[in-house]
């Protein structure tokens, strides 16, 4: 039996499985993939780091007699969406704050330009869609950024208008199953029809949430231990393993 050691075992406390036939069976079950964004299909921000997107949003607060507003840990943090989170929870709905979500996008929008696809990504993409398999994305990041990405790397046509990104309100961004319960909705989908492909704790708990099996996407040991850490029972460290099992099954 085909088995491969980019795929982890189910935790040790489950009745056991093979983690390759499980794969399959969630595979040949779904009818519609909700891909994250930042992770699975690319590293958004390969070229134009994430530290240096985090810290021109505090420089733009500081600049504006903000600097209080974060604490010494979310400056510290270089991670643009702590950033913007913190201040949205201290002021939430704020002109603040929309500004802020836009300079972000603007910093997401520069990022998507030199983004890295993830390997094997595109394939597996094309892959499904031959296969009559419906996408959509539903991600944290800017609806924008997305379609930008895409329509770089041509696979825009793969999802048609089933982009779900960032809103304005920013309390539903993940683990709130809201985008994933806003794609299966347009699509006419229900949970059982469909898989989540992620690659962070909050996706994970996001797809629990929405009663949606998960697969966790973890391009190291790290990433595989958060993603384990919040009960994902599947994940892998290449997309090459689902490529291989879809061809074969498509």
């Amino acid at each position: 039996m085909f088995t491969s050691p980019l795929l982890t075992a189910v935790p040790e406390d489950r009745t056991p499985h093979d983690p390759a036939e499980d794969l399959r069976e969630v595979i040949a079950r779904a009818r519609v993939v909700l891909w994250d964004f930042d992770g699975p299909i690319c590293r958004l921000f390969a070229g134009h780091s994430a530290d240096w997107a985090a810290d021109g949003l505090v420089r733009w607060l500081e600049a504006r007699g903000l600097h209080g507003l974060l604490t010494d840990e979310e400056r510290e943090a270089l991670d643009p969406h702590v950033v913007l989170l913190a201040v949205a929870r201290r002021h939430p709905g704020s002109d603040l704050v929309l500004e802020l979500e836009e300079r972000l996008t603007l910093e997401e929008l520069q990022a998507a330009a030199s983004a890295m696809p993830t390997a094997y990504a595109d394939p597996l993409i094309r892959t499904w869609t031959a296969a009559g398999v419906r996408l959509a994305v539903a991600t944290d990041n800017s609806p924008r950024v997305v379609r930008k990405y895409l329509v770089s790397r041509g696979l825009l046509s793969c999802f048609a208008s089933h982009v779900y990104g960032r809103t304005q309100n920013l309390h539903l961004l993940k683990p709130n199953p809201h985008c994933l319960n806003r794609a299966l909705a347009a699509m006419g989908a229900g949970p059982s029809d469909a898989l989540v492909i992620g690659s962070t704790p909050a996706d994970c708990q996001a797809a629990l949430r929405a009663g949606i099996p998960f697969l966790g996407y973890a391009r190291n040991a790290r990433k595989v231990k958060e993603l384990r850490s919040v009960g994902a029972g599947l994940v892998v460290e290449s997309l090459e393993q689902v490529l291989r099992i879809v061809r074969s099954t498509a």
